[in-house]
Formats: C-alpha cells, structure tokens, sequence
C-alpha cells in the first residue's frame, strides 16, 4: 500500500500541492487527466488547475492501481470503470427485512388503536 500524506484542510489545491501529496510529478497528474476521465479538475480563469479533496482521492487511487497494484493504464480505467458502475444505481444494502417492518408495523398499529381506545373510553 502505499503511504499517502495528509490531505490539509482546504478548499481547492493547485496542480504543484496535488503533485507533493501524492508524490508524482505535475506532468504525471496532467497526463492521467489525459487518460482518466474520472480526474478532471475545474480550472480558473487563467487556466490554472484547482484540485478538490475529491480529486485529490481519485489521484491518491490511480496512483495505488498503477504502482502498487502495478495495474497498466487500460487496466486501471477498467477498475475504474468497474467501481463506478458498482456504485451507480445501486442502493445501499442495510439488512432490511420487509417481513420484520411489516410485522413491526402491525403489532405498533395495534398498539396505537389500544391507546386511542383507552383514551376515547377516558373522555367519556
């Protein structure tokens, strides 16, 4: 794995501060923007690259694949690509249990009409 420095708290990075934290070279971070659609950072009016965090972990990423994992570029896009379809349309898996809630919903139902009862036969 490799180590990654901490990501200071800031808004926007230019191109020389993302290329000090990840440890590459500013050409190796133009060249994957290249290459990468996922790493397209906004630019100001002068053309100068304003990374976010965001970007900043899509860098910290491709750079695991492509050093550590010693992935080529095409199978480094192919991750990519893999892990963004996984998380695109896909919901979130929190163990609910249809049968549970609906049993859940009955019993709590009952429960409320008892108190109402309770409460009508007290008005009276």
């Amino acid at each position: 794995m490799i180590m990654k420095q901490p990501i200071p708290d800031k808004l926007f990075f230019k191109i020389g501060e993302v290329a000090e934290i990840a440890e590459v070279e500013q050409h190796v971070l133009r060249y994957w923007e290249d290459e990468f659609d996922v790493l397209k950072p906004n630019k100001n009016r002068s053309g100068q690259r304003l990374y976010q965090k965001k970007d900043i972990d899509q860098v910290l990423e491709i750079k695991q694949l492509l050093y550590a994992d010693k992935f080529t570029i095409a199978g480094a896009k192919k991750k990519l690509k893999q892990k963004k379809s996984n998380n695109d349309g896909t919901q979130m898996d929190f163990g609910f249990d249809r049968e549970a809630l609906a049993d859940w919903k009955k019993k709590a139902t009952q429960e409320l009409k008892s108190i109402l009862n309770i409460l009508d036969q007290n008005s009276k």
